[in-house]
Order: structure tokens, then sequence, then C-alpha cells
């Protein structure tokens, strides 16, 4: 069988990878002689690789060949709305005002006015009808490439939601919001050319970034505020089964607002563009979710984000692998990455169909 290398993006399900691939951070996430199915073709993109060898015959290349093309008619619309224009605007003064308050703070300057920042975030939630329209106007902010301004006020929105899902009271919903806000505050303290490097990162690199979880704990430790604030800044990488980081730690020795923190923190990174990458579609998000939510989340956490996601993009307009354009008529709740898509007369359940499934929502 000839080896062939091929972009990421013409990759489909059942071909043979024939070499080790590795990450940015020299990490190996797949070994040669592994059959791809979609999970890891979206693990691919997530860890932004964008080529890589495959053991396959000339017929299955070309038809592969054939790459999507977008059309995001929805969220144009949405772009040249009034209220998106309205949205846009109040996150972006809300962006401006937390980097200020971020840049005070990590110089040791002035203190930290969580009152404030919470009413700003307030705010922005007021700019949407409803759970799913901020979602969409989210989504419509995606080419922002920031890894920390605007991810971090994105972060704290998904958290809202998410406390309003669990029926969180006020001073536990404001919390929540907070940890979100301030969860990479660490990340003040990394040079910028780490943080925006586009090539792979090297081991000296990759350390020094993952020290940002304690750093941010010792930026806001002096502060008086809310310990789950402190500890969601150091606990928001760590992972239930204790492959997170800096400590490793497990479900019980994890702050439970850290545990909805990184839960959010995992989809909007996912979603949102990176200079080295673009942003996943959100059914790509979901098929890793669902691969390891049960033991790297606490489910309790894990299965609410499912429910309400599920229930954020039913009845979406979507593009298929195959560059079908269908709309997502009925979740399938035991593997909802695989909706059933209604596309003219055809009802397709993807969870039949081990091959196909949705690459962009429009």
């Amino acid at each position: 069988m000839k080896t062939t290398k091929i972009p990421v993006s013409q990759a489909v399900p059942g071909m043979i990878v024939a070499d080790n691939v590795y990450t940015f951070s020299n990490q190996l996430i797949i070994s040669g002689g592994t059959k791809l199915t979609d999970k890891i073709i979206t693990r691919l993109k997530f860890y932004s690789i964008n080529q890589l060898f495959v053991r396959l015959q000339e017929d299955e290349v070309s038809k592969s060949s054939v790459k999507p093309i977008s059309n995001n008619l929805y969220l144009k619309q949405m772009k040249s709305s009034g209220e998106f224009e309205e949205f846009s605007s109040t996150i972006l003064n809300t962006v401006d005002k937390f980097h200020n308050a971020l840049d005070g703070i990590a110089n040791n300057e002035g203190k930290l006015d969580t009152d404030s920042l919470y009413r700003d975030i307030k705010k922005i939630m007021t700019q949407g009808r409803n759970n799913l329209h901020v979602f969409d106007m989210l989504h419509c902010m995606r080419d922002y490439d920031d890894m920390t301004y605007i991810h971090s006020v994105n972060v704290a929105i998904i958290c809202h939601m998410f406390g309003t899902w669990l029926n969180f009271g006020p001073r536990d919903l404001e919390t929540l919001t907070l940890c979100g806000l301030l969860h990479d505050v660490g990340k003040l303290t990394i040079p910028n050319e780490i943080l925006n490097k586009k090539d792979p990162l090297t081991q000296e690199e990759y350390n020094l970034l993952r020290t940002h979880a304690i750093r941010g704990y010792n930026i806001l430790l002096p502060y008086d505020i809310n310990i789950h604030i402190k500890m969601s800044a150091m606990m928001h990488h760590e992972r239930c089964d204790g492959s997170g980081y800096p400590m490793g730690l497990t479900s019980v020795q994890i702050d439970r607002f850290a545990k909805i923190v990184m839960i959010a923190d995992v989809y909007d990174a996912m979603t949102s563009s990176r200079c080295y990458r673009n942003p996943l579609c959100p059914f790509e998000v979901i098929t890793l979710f669902e691969e390891e939510g049960l033991t790297k989340y606490e489910p309790k956490y894990i299965m609410t984000f499912f429910d309400h996601i599920s229930q954020l993009y039913q009845n979406s307009t979507v593009r298929l692998s195959d560059d079908r354009i269908g709309q997502v008529v009925f979740m399938n709740r035991n593997t909802l990455s695989k909706p059933v898509i209604q596309c003219g007369e055809e009802f397709i359940d993807l969870s039949k169909f081990p091959n196909l499934y949705i690459s962009e929502i429009l």
C-alpha cells in the first residue's frame, strides 16, 4: 500500500496513518498504523496538524480531494444586523476595560474591582434575546485571534450560561462568571512570542506556558476575592482522571467551580480562531467531548453541557462532510455529534453513517 502525504482537510475515516503524529510540544497523539476516525481527524485539527502521511490507494486520494466551500450565510446576515453591531461593540468595550484591569493586577497596581467586571459581563448577556442568540453572536466573533482577553470574556459568558443551566443562586452565579473571566490571568506573565507563536513550541517554551496556571493563582492570591476564583485560575487545566496539570489532581481534589470553567475553556478555545489554526465546528468539539467527557470532566457538568448544547443547535443549518446542506431536526441523545439531518425530502441519521459528519454550521 502506497504512503502519501495529504492535508488533514482531505483525511477521511478509514485511512491508515503511516507515521507517528506529534503535537507542537512533541507529544505523541497518534501512532503509525492507526485507522482514522471522525474523532481522530477532529483531534488532528485541534492540535493544528496540517499534514500527515497515510497508507492508501490512489483512488482513495482522489475521492477525498474535494474541499467544502464555506458559506456562512446566516452568520453573515447576523454580522450585518444592528443587534450584532451593538453586541460586538459591548464585547470589545468590555475587553478593553478588562485588558486595563488585568494589566493593573499583573503589575500589582490598583485594586481588583470584581463588582465592576461582573456588571460588564451581565451587560453583555442583556444584548442577546436568549442563550442561543448569544452563542450565535459569539460565533460571529470567532475570527478574533485573542489568546487571553476576548477568550476570557467568552469563557465568562459561557460560565454565566452554565450557572443558569445549573440553577445557581445569584452569589454562586457571580462567582462562577468571575472564575471564567479571570481563569487565564497567569498568561499575562507569559511572553507574547510564546502565546502567539505559529511554529511548534520547544519543550522549554511549552513547559513555561504550562506555568500560567500557578502564576495565575499567585497573581490573585493577595486579593480579597472568593477562593473559587483563585482555585479556578490554578486548576482549569486539571482533569478528573488525573491527566491534567499543573498538579495532576483527580476529581475529588479539583474545585467544583474549576470543573465548570475547564469545560467552558475547552469549548471556547476549540471553536475560536487561533494564530496557528482556524476555529473548529462545534459538532467536532462535541465529538471530542463525547470521546473523553465522562472520564476527564465531572459527569454532572458535562451531561448538563451536552443537554443544553443540543438544544442550542437544534434546527441549525449545517454542511455535511459530503458537501450536502441540511437542517438539524433531531439530536441523538447518545451521540450528540451525530444528529438526524433533513436534506430536502431526505432524512439522514448520521449515527448510522460512520464516515459522514457535520463539517460546518451555516
